[in-house]
C-alpha cells in the first residue's frame, strides 16, 4: 500500500502519471520483482507519456479542428483524385511545417476539402505542432471586431505564434480593403516561419481576382504559392451521394 504523504506529494508535483503507474505496480506482482532501476525507468516512461498526452489533448482542443479527422481515416475509394502516396509523404512527421510550407486543399464543394486538410492538421497537433482552424468568414469578422477594440495587432501577435494556421473557404468572395491588407500581415508575418492549410473551391488561378488590389494580390500569392503543396480534388459532392444512399 503506497503511504498517504507520498500520493499526495505526488499529485502535489502534478506526477499524476507517476502516481498512476506506481499504484498500478503495487498491484503487479512481476512488476514488484523488478529491480529498482528497472521499475523507476518505467515509472519515467509512465509519466513521460502521460504529460505527452495531456499535451497533445490541450493543442486538439485549443486547435478547434472540426470533427475527429485523422489521416489514417481517409478514403481513398472514392474518386477524388487523392494521392494516398502524397498525403503519407506529408503525413511523415509533418516535415512541412518544420520547412514553413504551406498546402492548398483545392476542389468543388463537397468532396472532402475540409476533412483532408483537418486530418493532416491533427496530424501535426500530434507530431508536437500548434494549429488553430478558422473558415475565412470567422477569420476576417475576428480581425474587424479586434479592429474595431483596438486589439488587432494583439491577435494578429497570437495568430503569428501558431504552427499551422488552417482557413477554409478561401477566396469564396472578392475581400474588402481591409480583409486584404490584414490578410497580407498575416501572410507576410508567417513567411518562411510559419505554416498555412488553406481551402478553396478556386482554383490557384483565380485567387488573384478574388483578393482585388493587383498589388497586394501580387504580394500576398508571392508569399503563398511557391512555397506550398497542392491537393486537387475533383468529382460530385460525397454528401449528395450519401444522400442518395440514403445515408445520414
Amino acid at each position: 500500500m503506497l503511504q498517504q504523504p507520498m500520493m499526495e506529494k505526488l499529485h502535489a508535483l502534478k506526477l499524476q502519471g507517476l502516481l498512476e503507474a506506481l499504484e498500478r505496480q503495487e498491484q503487479d506482482e512481476a512488476a514488484r520483482e523488478l529491480s529498482f532501476l528497472d521499475r523507476l525507468a518505467l515509472l519515467v516512461d509512465q509519466q513521460w507519456n502521460w504529460r505527452q498526452n495531456q499535451a497533445l489533448a490541450r493543442r486538439v482542443r485549443t486547435s478547434r479542428l472540426k470533427g475527429a479527422a485523422c489521416v489514417e481515416n481517409i478514403d481513398y475509394r472514392a474518386e477524388r483524385g487523392l494521392s494516398k502516396s502524397v498525403i503519407r509523404a506529408l503525413a511523415q512527421d509533418s516535415a512541412w511545417v518544420k520547412n514553413h510550407e504551406h498546402i492548398f486543399v483545392l476542389g468543388p464543394t463537397g468532396v472532402g476539402k475540409s476533412y483532408v486538410a483537418s486530418a493532416l492538421a491533427q496530424k501535426a497537433c500530434r507530431d508536437g505542432y500548434s494549429v488553430y482552424y478558422t473558415r475565412t468568414a470567422a477569420l476576417f469578422r475576428d480581425l474587424n471586431l479586434a479592429r474595431a477594440d483596438g486589439s488587432l495587432r494583439q491577435l494578429l501577435k497570437r495568430l503569428n505564434r501558431i504552427d499551422v494556421l488552417v482557413v477554409d473557404d478561401w477566396a469564396m468572395a472578392p475581400m474588402s480593403e481591409p480583409e486584404r491588407r490584414d490578410f497580407w500581415e498575416i501572410a507576410e508575418d508567417r513567411y518562411q516561419t510559419r505554416s498555412m492549410i488553406l481551402t478553396s473551391q478556386l482554383p490557384v488561378s483565380r485567387w488573384h481576382e478574388q483578393i482585388g488590389d493587383p498589388t497586394l494580390a501580387d504580394s500576398i500569392l508571392d508569399r503563398l504559392v511557391h512555397n506550398a503543396h497542392r491537393i486537387e480534388m475533383r468529382g460530385e459532392s460525397m454528401r449528395k451521394q450519401r444522400g442518395e444512399k440514403g445515408e445520414k
